[in-house]
């Protein structure tokens, strides 16, 4: 049986919440990039599927961490390829992480200010809160394209801050890429988790200073003995 998750809810004020990896799979992203767009790059441009995974792997490791990185219309340029609509051939893989629903729908029961914070191009956005209906658990959603510059980036926060201020020393932010959680370090922002597998298909192990969360049951069990006593620390 897990133990609650030691998060001092009374000293949180905003939660800050990536998407991708965080409160859905990552298996739906994975999957296209790694196996579905591959198959379908050969289809379109008539080539054998191995060259076409060998060239896609090859690109895609350039340039990672970057706004460019995440961009639909970048890729939609570069492979000469309708993206967004390749995406939704497969967003049957769209789903949440485990217990991340009940994680949302207990904040919703507390007074803190729940912010959707992503690098996922807007067309994916739409896609994914079409299917999900998490925008129905958010206060706000911040887009990085919007800004120009990814969460990796301290610029992010910088522009951020000016359309949805909060106060770093009394925000919660939860990301399942290291990059981003070192850099919302770096801007002071005081409690941090990493997810620990992202991708509900594929295991990883990562050695990170940041506390990790395998799965929202404990961060829920935690939440929920603050919002019994009162908002009161466990």
């Amino acid at each position: 049986m897990s133990q609650p998750d030691a998060l001092t809810w009374s000293q949180i004020d905003t939660v800050l919440l990536d998407m991708d990896g965080t409160l859905l799979d990552l298996h739906f992203d994975s999957f296209f990039w790694l196996e579905h767009l591959p198959v379908r790059y050969a289809q379109i441009h008539q080539c054998d599927l191995a060259e076409a995974k060998a060239y896609l792997l090859t690109e895609l490791s350039k340039n990672r961490g970057s706004i460019q990185w995440y961009c639909v219309d970048h890729w939609s340029e570069k492979l000469k390829l309708d993206i967004a609509a390749l995406r939704a051939e497969v967003s049957h893989n769209v789903g949440y992480r485990p217990f991340a629903k009940e994680f949302l729908q207990l904040l919703q029961r507390s007074p803190a200010k729940v912010v959707l914070v992503t690098n996922d191009h807007r067309s994916g956005l739409e896609l994914k809160l079409a299917i999900t209906g998490l925008a129905e658990y958010l206060d706000a959603i911040v887009v990085s394209h919007d800004f120009c510059v990814a969460k990796e980036q301290q610029k992010f926060w910088r522009e951020m801050q000016k359309v949805e201020p909060f106060d770093p020393e009394r925000s919660l932010f939860i990301d399942d890429t290291l990059a981003v959680l070192h850099s919302a370090k770096r801007y002071g922002i005081k409690h941090l988790r990493a997810i620990s597998q992202p991708d509900s298909k594929i295991r990883r192990n990562i050695d990170t200073e940041f506390r990790q969360i395998g799965c929202f049951s404990a961060v829920n069990k935690g939440l929920e003995l603050a919002l019994q006593a009162g908002g009161n620390d466990e």
